[in-house]
C-alpha cells in the first residue's frame, strides 16, 4: 500500500514537472500552517534536487527570493528569484553567501537535510542531528525573529532532546 501511495506521488510529481515527491509534503505543511508568503526570502537546507525550491518559488511569487543550498549539484531553475549555493552546509562561509543574496535575513528556512545513509538506523540519525545542528545554527544567524523554519528528521533516540533545545 505504502510502495503503491509513493508511486502515486512520484508519477504525479512527473506529471508536474516538480523534481521530487517530497515537494508535495512541503505543499501540504504550508497548506496547514502558511509558512511561505508572497514576496518572502526563503532559504532551503539540503536542496537537491530542488523540489522544495519549486514549490517555495510557487508559494513566494516573482517578489520573493529562494534560495538552495546543498553540497551536491542541483539543476538550475528557470526562475530569476531561485539562487543555488553549491556548499556543505557546516562550512563557515556560508552565511555570509548567503546574505549577500538575501540582504540580510530570511523569512523563512526549510531544512531537508540528510547524510549519507549507512543502513544503521542509529547512525544515521546521530548524523541527522548533526546537520539539525548546522541547521539551527545558521537559522540563530539569519532567520528573521517572526520567521517560520520547517526541519524533516529521521525519527531515533535523540529527537526528544533535540526539540528541548530548539524550544528553549
Amino acid at each position: 500500500m505504502v510502495k503503491n501511495l509513493e508511486d502515486i506521488y512520484y508519477k504525479e510529481a512527473k506529471r508536474r514537472g516538480l523534481r521530487s515527491r517530497s515537494a508535495f509534503k512541503l505543499l501540504e505543511i504550508s497548506k496547514k500552517f502558511s509558512i511561505i508568503k508572497k514576496g518572502d526570502i526563503v532559504l532551503d537546507l539540503g536542496a537537491a534536487p530542488g523540489g522544495w525550491l519549486q514549490i517555495a518559488r510557487m508559494l513566494t511569487g516573482e517578489n520573493g527570493k529562494v534560495i538552495g543550498v546543498d553540497i551536491s549539484p542541483i539543476e538550475p531553475l528557470p526562475y530569476e528569484n531561485i539562487f543555488i549555493i553549491r556548499k556543505d552546509v557546516r562550512d563557515p562561509s556560508l552565511i555570509e553567501d548567503i546574505r549577500k543574496i538575501s540582504g540580510g535575513e530570511v523569512d523563512v528556512i526549510l531544512s531537508d537535510l540528510a547524510p549519507k545513509f549507512s543502513g544503521f538506523h542509529h547512525l544515521d540519525h546521530m548524523r541527522q542531528i548533526l546537520l539539525v545542528r548546522s541547521a539551527l545554527s545558521i537559522a540563530f544567524s539569519l532567520l528573521k525573529k517572526e520567521g517560520n523554519m520547517v526541519i524533516k528528521i529521521i525519527m531515533g533516540s535523540e529527537l526528544n532532546e533535540l526539540l528541548k533545545e530548539i524550544n528553549r
